[in-house]
């Protein structure tokens, strides 16, 4: 048999080569037993076919923001090594700073290598389908999972450049500073001045009972309950609707003065009325702190966020801008998503 140099080269075979090579993303090479040439970019660029060719092709079309996925929604293994991180995945001083993040669950693995970066000041709102892991990785950040049997996290969580895994971390202060609020709002059994006034009490960050009425009328106030408890504050928490149970848990986050708040899923029990005040209130926080929320609502997430994060089957496929995740989408499965195709 001769070499492939020693062959004389035909014109024709050459296009009808070239033409496969456009037509079924095959490379011409392939049956000769020559190792696979890499896909012209006119055939990467423009049959979608061809960006399922050789490696060479799929970089070439991530490069141009799409993404060849497998039928699962997975890079194909050479083009998961070559890919570019997503713009939107790294933020420039981020409180949080989140690298080749894993989460087990005894034998079962519920998070696979997440970056994530968490900027100031800014919304941060994480969709995806139910079971994806979206939840599993806010309690990630103030290692909430550390309470769960068989739980175990790996890869670097770092808060202000330091990792809060470390044996000095206190967890206690770990949690003051990332505050969470979960999806059905829990007061305490207490009043509803006690409810604000628990944490502040615990951390030591009232030296008189005058400086603790402060704490307690300004974070109420700043989660917009003041004028409406104002006159039953020894009432029990429990008493109140639930938009002002939940905005009684906003309260009492911000009484002990976080860096972040996490919120999952915190207007999936409410009505219309009380979701728009949620959302208000979000919105305001956010020019004082971090935030970092779950949610199923696509409108929410475009309504009250800057940066958007979808999760599927574990993964974190795409993250970036919310207007441009919204409206252009760079990867299929994102875009199957927020259009309503599954999910």
């Amino acid at each position: 048999m001769h070499s492939m140099s020693e062959r004389p080269e035909d014109p024709t075979t050459k296009e009808s080569q070239q033409l496969r090579s456009g037509a079924d993303g095959t490379d011409g090479a392939e049956g000769t037993g020559a190792p696979p040439a890499r896909a012209p970019a006119a055939a990467a660029a423009g049959a979608s076919g061809g960006a399922r060719g050789g490696n060479g092709g799929v970089r070439r079309h991530l490069g141009e923001g799409g993404l060849n996925v497998k039928p699962s929604g997975r890079l194909p293994a050479a083009a998961a090594e070559d890919a570019p991180r997503e713009p939107g995945a790294v933020v420039v001083d981020p409180v949080f700073s989140c690298r080749q993040v894993n989460v087990f669950y005894g034998s079962k693995q519920a998070l696979k290598d997440i970056d994530l970066d968490v900027g100031r000041r800014q919304v941060l709102a994480m969709i995806g389908p139910s079971g994806c892991g979206k939840s599993t990785f806010l309690r990630c950040l103030n290692r909430m999972n550390d309470t769960i049997h068989g739980a175990r996290v790996t890869g670097s969580i770092h808060l202000d450049g330091r990792d809060i895994h470390a044996e000095e971390q206190d967890v206690v202060q770990l949690r003051a500073r990332v505050g969470m609020v979960f999806q059905k709002p829990n007061p305490f059994p207490k009043s509803i001045y006690d409810n604000v006034a628990y944490g502040p009490r615990i951390h030591g960050l009232a030296r008189s009972r005058a400086q603790l009425d402060d704490l307690v009328c300004g974070s109420l106030t700043r989660a917009g309950l003041w004028e409406e408890v104002k006159d039953r504050l020894s009432s029990p928490g429990t008493g109140l609707s639930g938009g002002q149970q939940q905005r009684l848990c906003i309260a009492r986050t911000i009484a002990v003065q976080p860096e972040v708040i996490l919120m999952d899923e915190p207007c999936s029990a409410l009505d219309p009325i009380a979701t728009a005040r949620i959302e208000d209130l979000i919105d305001e926080l956010r020019e004082s702190y971090a935030i970092v929320m779950v949610t199923h609502s696509m409108h929410q997430a475009a309504r009250v966020s800057q940066r958007t994060a979808y999760f599927h089957l574990g993964e974190l496929i795409e993250v970036g801008e919310t207007d441009r995740v919204f409206t252009n989408p760079r990867h299929r499965l994102t875009e199957d998503y927020i259009t309503g195709r599954f999910g």
